[in-house]
């Protein structure tokens, strides 16, 4: 990806010194920016037509101080790769995830598509839209409106949609390995759910680690939102019905896993 610049700096260290910061962690920043030339062929990684206008989210997995570093250059390079490999997978499997825009392994950036909407947390009920109200302030549910109907959907559609995209997702054998609510954005202007964050996917046939995947968004809906259990069952009958003959062995592991999930609460 190049640059018009005179700086001497390389064009991934341009592209992040022109960058907005949106937020830090502690594995990696995420900034949004712009293309400011495209590529001759006037395509991403993944052969999406860019627009020179077009916004773009990077994620720079940042140097670590306390490892060395051939170490951390060689993991930073690991995890980079290795999300981009899930994200493609992903798409050619007809996963709903962003595009990949561009990626730089050695300066450790993945640059994928901007999703312009909201995370489905943000959407429902006891999400991030309420950690911002002052505990002195009142919420008048009696005005509120269902976020969710701004984009022309369902609650019981959006569900729906996050079953099968997961579904999707399983079948091709790629493991989330982080699924939230936070991890699932509405796209704004075609109303379809985008997942998002690959940073800890991986390949797996095993079924015991999809039944983990699902347990994880399970403990995250009943986490966050209130009286989550119909939610999460409409998210679990469209799943069962997209995964066709192969939920029954998911189910049978997602029932153990919930089992030692209980005994390791009560144990404590």
């Amino acid at each position: 990806m190049l640059f018009s610049s005179s700086s001497n700096l390389p064009p991934t260290q341009q592209l992040l010194q022109t960058a907005d910061l949106i937020s830090q962690g502690a594995e990696a920043a995420i900034y949004k920016a712009y293309l400011h030339q495209l590529p001759t062929s006037g395509r991403g990684i993944d052969g999406a037509p860019l627009e020179a206008s077009e916004p773009v989210l990077l994620k720079h997995r940042f140097h670590k101080n306390y490892r060395h570093p051939s170490l951390d250059a060689s993991l930073t390079r690991q995890r980079i790769a290795g999300e981009a490999r899930a994200l493609m997978r992903c798409m050619r499997s007809g996963v709903i995830v962003p595009g990949i825009r561009m990626v730089d392994v050695n300066e450790g950036v993945l640059g994928i598509e901007w999703i312009d909407g909201k995370s489905v947390r943000q959407l429902l009920p006891g999400g991030a839209e309420l950690e911002d109200i002052s505990e002195s302030e009142e919420v008048d549910e009696s005005d509120a409106t269902d976020p969710i109907t701004d984009y022309g959907v369902s609650r019981d559609a959006l569900m729906a949609m996050i079953g099968v995209e997961i579904a999707k997702m399983h079948l091709a054998d790629i493991i989330h390995g982080d699924l939230t609510t936070s991890n699932m954005m509405l796209r704004k202007q075609t109303s379809d759910l985008v997942l998002i964050d690959f940073g800890l996917a991986y390949h797996s046939t095993l079924v015991e680690d999809k039944a983990v995947d699902l347990y994880v968004l399970e403990r995250a809906f009943a986490s966050t939102h209130p009286d989550s259990e119909p939610l999460f069952a409409g998210v679990l009958g469209a799943y069962e019905k997209r995964m066709g003959k192969h939920w029954l062995p998911v189910k049978k592991r997602l029932d153990d896993v919930r089992l030692r999930g209980r005994k390791r609460s009560m144990v404590g």
